[in-house]
């Protein structure tokens, strides 16, 4: 059984800061060898990629459009945690952010974008812009 476990939401005003966190356990899972992604639903919306970091050894990364730049996703594999840094952030970013972790076979190097290409999902986060 893996188990996500997201936090670091909040409310924040336009261009504050936040750092989301996934913990990640398992008795045989390990974000060394997994590819991770964020995710973010905002009300009356559907699902959408956010970041995604490859497993170890490659660790590329990439971005949805809306984010590049602004975002940062990275990985402490000795506490089996991502974190999705969060920076000059907008009314638009206020969503439920969730973490991915891909359990299937996987490329090094490679970097997943969409939904199906995980198996394993976190809650979700809360995080809310607004001044």
């Amino acid at each position: 059984q893996v188990q996500l476990v997201e936090s670091g939401g909040g409310l924040v005003q336009p261009g504050a800061s936040l750092r989301l966190s996934c913990a990640t356990s398992g008795r045989t899972f390990s974000i060394n060898n997994a590819p991770m992604g964020w995710f973010r639903q905002a009300p009356g919306k559907e699902r959408e990629f956010v970041a995604a970091i490859s497993r170890s050894g490659g660790d590329s990364t990439y971005y949805a459009d809306s984010v590049k730049g602004r975002f940062t996703i990275s990985r402490d594999n000795a506490e089996n945690t991502v974190y999705l840094q969060m920076n000059s952030l907008k009314p638009e970013d206020t969503a439920i952010y969730y973490c991915a972790a891909r359990g299937r076979r996987s490329i090094t190097g490679v970097v997943y974008a969409g939904e199906y290409d995980y198996d394993y999902w976190g809650q979700g986060t809360q995080v809310t812009v607004s001044s």
